[in-house]
């Protein structure tokens, strides 16, 4: 299909920023660090607002993608049977969490582990939600699956793991860069073979329709020779990427390079000398990574429509 960048730059924004707000509230649940009172307070409204502007960011991003984004509200109307409209509710309920449980630490209030237990549910929710638009699209068989969940959620946390330690860093706070580096590590190891397992099923995959099926006649031998039109149309331009297969498989290498093992060493190199610029880099490179790996997801998955309308021109 063709990939849409306002919703690649969502999905990836969103995802690292959730994944930096579960570290910030295990961080405050367990106690790692051995922080006192205020340098703990300081970084979790600081690690907050990082993590509420990328979800602003996201949600900015969101708009380019609709035809009329004064009518956005509306796309919530659909919420009982419409993963995206469950999204719409989620990620501003995710905000607002983000928002209070912020102001709750800057203010010192002792509700926090409340406000940011409620957080957490509407964090998974849109973890739950975004991954569900995509694997509840059942003809589309290389999203159809709950790898796409599993991704989804991975990456994300292993994104804002990176990020937190990043920022851990860049604070001062060295008792929590350890800690972060070895999760954020580990995650991402587990998103690789989540994500290398995805990549092995989505090759073996064999198309359900046929190019017969597509067009309704049996058959045997059928050769397109061109589009049925001169022009384009909404099929062309919705379902075509129109990037060739040595494009494809460059994407798919870079991205499993910048989101793997390049952080990964990153991590190592940083959290053995408490480095900024490493972890830092880490971050930058990793999430670089995840656009190419979200354009990749969005380009692999072959619409029935490219049966039908195989000869662009």
């Amino acid at each position: 299909m063709q990939p849409a960048f306002s919703v690649i730059f969502l999905t990836t924004l969103a995802g690292a920023a959730q994944g930096l707000f579960l570290a910030l509230y295990g961080t405050e649940l367990s106690g790692i660090g051995a922080l006192a009172p205020q340098d703990l307070q300081a970084f979790l409204v600081t690690g907050s607002l990082v993590a509420l502007v990328l979800t602003v960011l996201g949600l900015i991003a969101s708009f380019f993608h609709l035809g009329h984004p004064e009518r956005a509200w509306r796309s919530a109307a659909m919420w009982r049977t419409s993963w995206l409209s469950r999204e719409v509710i989620a990620l501003p309920i995710f905000m607002g969490g983000l928002f209070v449980y912020a102001l709750a630490h800057l203010l010192g209030l002792p509700a926090t582990p409340v406000i940011g237990g409620l957080t957490v549910l509407a964090c998974l929710s849109l973890f739950v939600c975004t991954a569900m638009i995509y694997a509840s699209v059942r003809f589309l068989q290389e999203w159809a699956s709950v790898l796409t969940l599993v991704n989804y959620f991975l990456l994300g946390c292993a994104s804002g793991l990176t990020l937190a330690t990043a920022l851990a860093a860049i604070k001062g706070v060295p008792g929590l860069v350890t800690p972060y580096a070895m999760a954020a590590a580990a995650l991402t190891l587990l998103a690789w073979v989540t994500r290398t397992a995805s990549l092995v099923r989505n090759a073996r995959l064999k198309p359900k329709s046929s190019l017969q099926s597509a067009i309704g006649i049996k058959h045997p031998r059928i050769v397109q020779k061109s589009q049925g039109f001169m022009g384009g149309s909404f099929n062309t331009r919705e379902f075509f990427h129109g990037r060739t297969a040595d494009m494809l498989r460059s994407v798919k290498w870079s991205f499993l390079l910048l989101v793997f093992p390049i952080p990964l060493l990153l991590l190592a190199l940083g959290a053995s000398s408490a480095s900024a610029g490493f972890l830092s880099a880490a971050f930058v490179l990793q999430y670089l990574g995840l656009l190419a790996e979200r354009w990749f997801f969005f380009a692999q998955a072959n619409h029935p429509q490219n049966l039908y309308y195989q000869t662009i021109s």
